[in-house]
């Protein structure tokens, strides 16, 4: 399916800025950002509940912005999962199909295929409603799997079940795409759910569309300091400083310490002076006496969890997040060096957010 400069305005508020996206068939592909970023939006347009003001919305090779719900061929999961009260889970899966007038067949076809790929065969004649919050949401979603459908829109689908569920079902909704390659939209703010589901991932903030990309490609090469910040977890450390040159070249001068730069000078070079230097804390040696280009810092806190350590560091006035092995024992208060694996550093235009490197 495909999106072209799709605009949507509420009043003065543009919730959707000129967006443009194309989805390979079979793809399961997650819009992922903070709340009142315009993914819920955009995914109510495609589904043909809200109307753009501008754009083009294509599933397979069609236009479908004039065509109603039911005729674009998608089916929807709400965050608010709706199981129909007094139906059994084999009538709440039957439901859909016998408003499109199938055969008795095809619907106990497609209700016992839908079962055993959701793993709920066993439950199919007990109350719906007299279930878990898990089995109610997967029989949300069989309602849309057993229909015949081009796309499946999800719509945060997991956020009202606990973290443990949450993540079995993420495995669960993996594996289901896995085996049958549906053409998936996911919509979630919480970039685990992205991370580990997702073959592709768009990135949005403030109604733009900042970045769609594999989930590695996002990790290790964001396009904007935004994106940056945005995934990983702990959160990527940012550190404003100074282009200044040398005879040697380009060095980043930041309030305490200074970074040689470079073999970034070229990169570098296309920015402004004012700079953001982006790094991962699993990208911080702790200890790195034997560096070339160390940092002073001082323990600030240490939060054990589980096999690692997150240590805070004081460097200057700011304080930093690094990821060390729980064997590494450091203690609050004790000044070491760290350093940086300049590999896998960051460093953005401060003005514009632009990376640079």
């Amino acid at each position: 399916m495909k999106i072209e400069n799709l605009v949507k305005r509420f009043g003065k508020l543009e919730a959707v800025k000129d967006l443009n996206l194309e989805i390979e068939d079979g793809t399961l592909a997650c819009l992922l950002g903070p709340s009142g970023c315009g993914k819920t939006t955009t995914l109510r347009m495609i589904a043909g509940l809200e109307t753009p003001d501008e754009g083009k919305i294509y599933i397979g090779d069609k236009v479908v912005n004039d065509l109603s719900p039911v005729e674009r061929k998608i089916a929807m999961v709400f965050q608010f999962y709706a199981i129909y009260p007094g139906m059994t889970v084999r009538q709440n899966l039957e439901f859909p199909l016998k408003q499109q007038k199938m055969s008795g067949e095809e619907i106990d076809s497609r209700v016992k295929k839908t079962a055993e790929m959701l793993r709920i065969s066993q439950i199919l004649d007990k109350d719906a409603m007299s279930l878990t919050a898990g089995e109610k949401q997967r029989i949300a979603l069989g309602r849309a799997y057993v229909r015949d459908t081009q796309v499946l829109l999800l719509d945060e689908p997991l956020t009202n079940l606990d973290a443990r569920l949450r993540a079995t079902m993420r495995v669960e909704l993996k594996r289901i795409h896995e085996e049958h390659k549906q053409t998936t939209i996911y919509v979630t703010h919480d970039q685990v759910e992205a991370m580990s589901m997702a073959d592709k991932i768009g990135v949005m903030d403030l109604g733009l569309l900042l970045q769609y990309d594999a989930p590695e490609t996002l990790y290790d090469h964001p396009k904007s300091q935004f994106v940056a910040g945005f995934i990983g977890s702990p959160t990527m450390n940012f550190l404003e400083c100074d282009r200044v040159e040398k005879d040697r070249g380009p060095f980043l001068q930041f309030e305490s310490f200074t970074l040689d730069a470079s073999d970034f000078k070229e990169s570098l070079m296309s920015g402004g002076k004012k700079l953001v230097l982006g790094v991962r804390p699993h990208d911080i040696s702790v200890e790195a006496r034997g560096a070339k280009q160390r940092v002073d810092a001082e323990v600030y806190l240490v939060e054990p969890i589980g096999d690692q350590n997150i240590i805070d560091l004081k460097v200057g006035s700011q304080v930093i997040k690094a990821v060390a092995p729980r064997t590494i024992k450091v203690s609050e208060g004790q000044k070491l060096p760290v350093a940086f694996d300049m590999d896998r550093i960051h460093v953005f235009d401060k003005e514009s957010e632009r990376a640079l490197v």
